[in-house]
Protein backbone atom coordinates (compact mmCIF):
# COMPACT_ATOMS: atom_id res chain seq x y z
CA UNK A 1 0.00 0.00 0.00
CA UNK A 2 2.77 2.45 0.70
CA UNK A 3 5.06 1.39 -2.10
CA UNK A 4 1.97 2.30 -4.43
CA UNK A 5 1.06 5.57 -2.81
CA UNK A 6 5.06 5.93 -2.88
CA UNK A 7 5.08 5.07 -6.50
CA UNK A 8 1.73 7.39 -7.49
CA UNK A 9 3.81 10.16 -5.49
CA UNK A 10 6.57 10.09 -7.57
CA UNK A 11 4.73 9.66 -10.74
CA UNK A 12 2.87 12.77 -9.82
CA UNK A 13 5.74 15.08 -8.86
CA UNK A 14 7.53 13.70 -12.30
CA UNK A 15 4.02 15.35 -14.28
CA UNK A 16 3.77 18.32 -12.39
CA UNK A 17 8.10 19.09 -13.35
CA UNK A 18 7.53 18.11 -17.03
CA UNK A 19 4.71 20.10 -17.24
CA UNK A 20 5.90 23.50 -15.33
CA UNK A 21 9.05 22.93 -17.66
CA UNK A 22 6.80 22.60 -20.31
CA UNK A 23 5.07 26.14 -19.60
CA UNK A 24 8.25 27.75 -19.09
CA UNK A 25 9.57 26.68 -22.56
CA UNK A 26 6.08 27.72 -23.99
CA UNK A 27 6.40 30.81 -22.64
CA UNK A 28 10.11 31.80 -23.09
CA UNK A 29 9.03 31.45 -27.19
CA UNK A 30 6.57 33.25 -27.52
CA UNK A 31 7.22 36.03 -25.03
CA UNK A 32 8.38 38.71 -27.63
CA UNK A 33 5.76 37.95 -29.70
CA UNK A 34 3.46 38.59 -27.04
CA UNK A 35 4.86 41.77 -26.42
CA UNK A 36 4.95 43.01 -30.05
CA UNK A 37 1.67 42.39 -30.40
CA UNK A 38 0.92 43.97 -27.82
CA UNK A 39 2.67 46.82 -28.70
CA UNK A 40 0.76 47.03 -32.45
CA UNK A 41 -2.45 46.93 -30.76
CA UNK A 42 -1.86 49.55 -28.74
CA UNK A 43 -0.04 51.81 -31.46
CA UNK A 44 -3.18 51.25 -33.19
CA UNK A 45 -5.67 52.68 -30.08
CA UNK A 46 -3.23 55.67 -30.28
CA UNK A 47 -3.37 56.31 -33.57
CA UNK A 48 -7.16 55.78 -33.26
CA UNK A 49 -7.16 58.78 -31.13
CA UNK A 50 -4.52 60.49 -32.40
CA UNK A 51 -4.04 60.81 -36.26
CA UNK A 52 -0.58 59.46 -37.38
CA UNK A 53 -0.47 62.23 -39.63
CA UNK A 54 -0.63 65.12 -36.69
CA UNK A 55 3.10 63.46 -35.71
CA UNK A 56 6.55 62.29 -36.54
CA UNK A 57 7.32 60.91 -33.20
CA UNK A 58 7.25 57.21 -31.50
CA UNK A 59 4.48 58.65 -29.53
CA UNK A 60 4.09 55.49 -27.71
CA UNK A 61 7.59 55.55 -26.80
CA UNK A 62 7.37 59.22 -25.22
CA UNK A 63 5.08 58.38 -22.04
CA UNK A 64 4.27 60.43 -18.81
CA UNK A 65 2.77 59.94 -15.66
CA UNK A 66 0.25 62.07 -14.69
CA UNK A 67 -1.16 61.91 -11.16
CA UNK A 68 -4.17 64.54 -11.05
CA UNK A 69 -8.01 64.70 -9.54
CA UNK A 70 -8.96 66.16 -12.13
CA UNK A 71 -8.32 62.50 -14.40
CA UNK A 72 -10.86 61.30 -11.87
CA UNK A 73 -8.79 59.33 -8.97
CA UNK A 74 -5.34 59.78 -7.68
CA UNK A 75 -3.50 56.76 -9.75
CA UNK A 76 -0.84 57.59 -12.13
CA UNK A 77 -2.10 57.81 -15.66
CA UNK A 78 0.11 57.26 -18.98
CA UNK A 79 0.18 60.48 -21.18
CA UNK A 80 1.76 59.89 -24.70
CA UNK A 81 2.89 62.85 -26.17
CA UNK A 82 3.11 63.30 -29.81
CA UNK A 83 5.61 65.47 -31.59
CA UNK A 84 6.35 67.18 -35.01
CA UNK A 85 9.49 68.25 -35.92
CA UNK A 86 10.51 68.07 -32.22
CA UNK A 87 7.23 69.77 -31.21
CA UNK A 88 4.94 69.25 -28.34
CA UNK A 89 1.44 68.74 -30.33
CA UNK A 90 -0.74 66.35 -28.96
CA UNK A 91 -1.37 64.29 -26.78
CA UNK A 92 -3.44 60.71 -25.24
CA UNK A 93 -4.09 60.64 -22.34
CA UNK A 94 -5.66 58.00 -19.81
CA UNK A 95 -8.49 59.51 -18.07
CA UNK A 96 -11.63 57.72 -15.27
CA UNK A 97 -14.67 58.37 -15.61
CA UNK A 98 -15.52 57.59 -11.66
CA UNK A 99 -19.10 58.00 -12.02
CA UNK A 100 -20.25 55.51 -14.54
CA UNK A 101 -23.39 53.73 -13.47
CA UNK A 102 -22.05 50.47 -13.18
CA UNK A 103 -18.53 51.64 -11.74
CA UNK A 104 -15.09 53.34 -13.20
CA UNK A 105 -15.19 54.00 -16.84
CA UNK A 106 -11.59 53.75 -17.85
CA UNK A 107 -10.65 55.98 -21.24
CA UNK A 108 -8.33 57.18 -23.59
CA UNK A 109 -8.37 60.48 -24.58
CA UNK A 110 -6.52 62.09 -27.53
CA UNK A 111 -6.33 66.14 -27.58
CA UNK A 112 -4.37 69.15 -28.63
CA UNK A 113 -3.64 71.71 -26.34
CA UNK A 114 -5.96 74.56 -27.44
CA UNK A 115 -9.31 72.14 -26.50
CA UNK A 116 -9.42 70.25 -29.64
CA UNK A 117 -10.69 66.72 -28.83
CA UNK A 118 -8.97 64.43 -31.85
CA UNK A 119 -10.56 61.24 -30.51
CA UNK A 120 -11.86 59.09 -27.53
CA UNK A 121 -11.97 55.53 -26.56
CA UNK A 122 -12.82 53.44 -23.53
CA UNK A 123 -10.45 50.69 -23.03
CA UNK A 124 -12.32 49.58 -19.77
CA UNK A 125 -16.32 49.44 -18.62
CA UNK A 126 -18.73 47.79 -16.77
CA UNK A 127 -21.78 49.32 -18.26
CA UNK A 128 -25.31 47.22 -18.23
CA UNK A 129 -25.71 45.50 -21.25
CA UNK A 130 -27.95 46.78 -24.19
CA UNK A 131 -27.97 50.69 -21.93
CA UNK A 132 -25.02 51.96 -20.92
CA UNK A 133 -22.17 49.51 -23.33
CA UNK A 134 -23.11 52.28 -26.22
CA UNK A 135 -20.12 54.00 -25.21
CA UNK A 136 -18.06 50.85 -26.38
CA UNK A 137 -17.41 51.07 -30.50
CA UNK A 138 -18.50 47.87 -30.41
CA UNK A 139 -21.88 48.49 -29.67
CA UNK A 140 -22.01 52.08 -31.63
CA UNK A 141 -20.06 54.87 -33.01
CA UNK A 142 -21.61 57.09 -30.04
CA UNK A 143 -17.84 57.76 -28.72
CA UNK A 144 -16.82 59.18 -32.45
CA UNK A 145 -19.04 62.01 -31.63
CA UNK A 146 -16.40 63.79 -29.72
CA UNK A 147 -13.68 64.28 -32.30
CA UNK A 148 -13.45 67.32 -33.66
CA UNK A 149 -15.16 68.82 -30.80
CA UNK A 150 -13.71 71.89 -28.72
CA UNK A 151 -13.72 72.51 -25.32
CA UNK A 152 -14.00 76.71 -24.65
CA UNK A 153 -13.46 76.40 -20.97
CA UNK A 154 -14.84 74.76 -17.58
CA UNK A 155 -18.69 76.31 -17.93
CA UNK A 156 -18.54 75.66 -21.11
CA UNK A 157 -22.23 74.65 -20.87
CA UNK A 158 -22.10 72.51 -24.92
CA UNK A 159 -20.38 70.15 -22.90
CA UNK A 160 -23.30 68.00 -21.54
CA UNK A 161 -25.69 65.33 -22.57
CA UNK A 162 -28.62 67.04 -24.04
CA UNK A 163 -30.75 66.57 -21.09
CA UNK A 164 -28.90 68.73 -19.18
CA UNK A 165 -29.42 71.00 -22.02
CA UNK A 166 -26.23 69.90 -23.87
CA UNK A 167 -25.20 68.84 -27.48
CA UNK A 168 -24.45 65.19 -26.67
CA UNK A 169 -27.12 62.54 -27.02
CA UNK A 170 -27.76 60.11 -23.84
CA UNK A 171 -29.10 56.52 -24.07
CA UNK A 172 -32.65 55.99 -24.03
CA UNK A 173 -33.12 54.55 -20.57
CA UNK A 174 -29.26 55.50 -19.55
CA UNK A 175 -28.20 58.80 -18.68
CA UNK A 176 -25.77 58.37 -16.15
CA UNK A 177 -23.46 56.62 -18.64
CA UNK A 178 -23.04 58.92 -21.50
CA UNK A 179 -22.85 61.76 -18.61
CA UNK A 180 -20.00 60.81 -16.99
CA UNK A 181 -18.26 59.86 -20.20
CA UNK A 182 -18.89 63.41 -21.32
CA UNK A 183 -18.12 65.18 -18.13
CA UNK A 184 -14.63 63.25 -17.82
CA UNK A 185 -13.62 63.95 -21.75
CA UNK A 186 -14.39 67.77 -21.08
CA UNK A 187 -11.97 67.46 -17.97
CA UNK A 188 -9.07 65.72 -19.51
CA UNK A 189 -9.05 67.60 -22.72
CA UNK A 190 -8.58 70.82 -20.01
CA UNK A 191 -6.13 69.23 -18.24
CA UNK A 192 -4.35 68.56 -21.71
CA UNK A 193 -4.33 72.36 -22.70
CA UNK A 194 -1.65 72.46 -19.18
CA UNK A 195 0.40 69.36 -20.10
CA UNK A 196 3.16 71.72 -22.27
CA UNK A 197 3.82 73.85 -19.19
CA UNK A 198 3.85 70.51 -17.19
CA UNK A 199 5.84 68.20 -19.81
CA UNK A 200 9.21 69.31 -17.22
CA UNK A 201 7.98 67.91 -13.84
CA UNK A 202 6.27 64.66 -15.17
CA UNK A 203 7.81 61.55 -14.59
CA UNK A 204 8.83 59.52 -17.81
CA UNK A 205 7.00 55.97 -17.41
CA UNK A 206 9.05 53.46 -15.69
CA UNK A 207 11.73 56.10 -14.11
CA UNK A 208 9.07 57.13 -11.50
Amino acid sequence: MLETMRRHGVILAIFAACTTGLTAIVYSLTKDRITEQAALQHKVLLDQIVPPNLYDNKMQDECYLVTDNTLGNTQPHHLYLARKNGIPVAAALESTAPDGYSGAIQLLVGADFSGKVLGVRVTEHHETPGLGDKIDTRISDWINTFSGKTVMSKDDHHWAVKKDGGEFDQFTGATITPRAVVNAVKRTTLYLETVPARLSSLPICGEE
